[in-house]
């Protein structure tokens, strides 16, 4: 009997790997074997990223909304606290936006609150 090497999936796996690798510094781009640990690798910090992102971006959020009601004589910590005491359900990424955007409405909320 023949012996069959699977040259064809070989080599598409192969090139779907470099695919992903392109762009990377120095045989991580060619190499297969580096290139495969790269990828993987990549993968991982990709997969941290996203969560990083999500952290980073509720912080940025607080921080606006902290000084948009610092400028109507009132802290982060209290306005949070009046908002959930009056059930009024707007997340913080909302409150940020308006806080940048449209301040008239935010100064609104912020008096409704008070």
């Amino acid at each position: 009997m023949t012996r069959i090497k699977g040259g064809l999936l070989h080599s598409k796996r192969r090139r779907g790997i470099l695919k992903h690798t392109r762009g990377f510094k120095w045989g991580r781009k060619s190499k297969i074997k580096v290139a495969k640990t790269a990828m993987m690798k990549a993968g991982q910090y990709a997969f941290a990223g996203r969560r990083q992102k999500k952290r980073v971006n509720r912080s940025l959020w607080q921080v606006k909304i902290n000084a948009a009601a610092r400028q109507m004589q009132i802290s982060y910590s209290r306005l949070m606290g009046l908002l959930k005491a009056k059930n009024i359900g707007l997340d913080r990424k909302v409150l940020s936006q308006l806080a940048l955007q449209q301040p008239a409405i935010f100064k609104k909320i912020v008096e409704s609150v008070k």
